[in-house]
């Protein structure tokens, strides 16, 4: 299946794009994205955090992803 990634900050640098079209398996989680993730983007495991937002909320890990999800990283925020 299909999910668009769509990404700011530090994210987007990793990714070199703030926006990219992801496949999954049926059945995958926040949690499995992340680790295809850091397997495809290891800098992804220099970060100290790492969230995630399907449409307008934040997720958890064992949140499970449907066809065309719009998946939102978002990476630690520093403030000054």
């Amino acid at each position: 299946m299909k999910i668009t990634l769509i990404a700011f900050g530090i994210a987007k640098d990793i990714l070199q794009s703030k926006q990219l079209e992801f496949e999954l398996a049926p059945g995958d989680t926040i949690s499995s994205l992340k680790q295809k993730l850091f397997q495809r983007y290891p800098e992804f495991l220099k970060l100290n955090s790492l969230s995630f937002a399907v449409g307008e909320n934040y997720q958890e890990d064992s949140h499970g992803l449907q066809e065309n999800d719009e998946v939102v990283i978002i990476p630690p925020v520093s403030g000054g």
